[in-house]
């Protein structure tokens, strides 16, 4: 099977995907629980689930591949914590800071622009190639450092700054003042 970055699942070793995705997984995850121990557990699920499924998929871009496991296991966690009932802890001053951005001032028609203005920057981002694509969102969206990227994909951070750079600069000619 080929693969954008010569990584075969079907035959990649438990060490290998430790290597590789631990720390991003790790960084992935400690964004969205607030538990190392939690964190931990979760990327360790993540690779359970890659031993256990890398004979039945083909797979064309690991890091995306793995990525979309980890964004599925917390899907089913959140599904999972739902049907059981359980309730998740609010921060009270969150809720108040953010309430008049989040609710009061979300017209029908500010949601609507603010839903074609980013369908517009999605498709912005089409237009680049989808490594760069990726490493734009994992960056800016996903808040992971440049060095986490670069391990990820198995190059320097000065790439992964280059491919930021690209899709910000495309960003800017296409959308920005006119």
């Amino acid at each position: 099977m080929q693969t954008t970055r010569g990584l075969d699942l079907s035959g990649l070793r438990k060490a290998e995907i430790d290597t590789r995705f631990r720390r991003p997984l790790m960084s992935f995850f400690l964004r969205r629980v607030d538990d190392r121990a939690e964190a931990e557990d979760l990327t360790q699920q993540v690779f359970l689930r890659l031993v256990q499924g890398a004979e039945r998929e083909d797979v064309a871009n690991p890091a995306a591949f793995v990525f979309r496991v980890a964004t599925n296991l917390l899907r089913d966690r959140r599904r999972s914590s739902a049907r059981r009932g359980e309730q998740v802890a609010i921060d009270e001053d969150f809720v108040s800071q953010f309430h008049g951005v989040c609710v009061e001032d979300s017209t029908p028609e500010r949601v609507l622009l603010g839903r074609e203005s980013l369908a517009e920057v999605l498709r912005t981002l089409d237009e680049l190639g989808e490594r760069t694509r990726d490493i734009f969102i994992l960056f800016r969206l996903e808040n992971m450092k440049q060095q986490d990227i670069a391990t990820l994909y198995g190059c320097s951070r000065s790439t992964i700054e280059k491919h930021v750079m690209k899709a910000t600069l495309h960003l800017a000619l296409k959308h920005g003042p006119r």
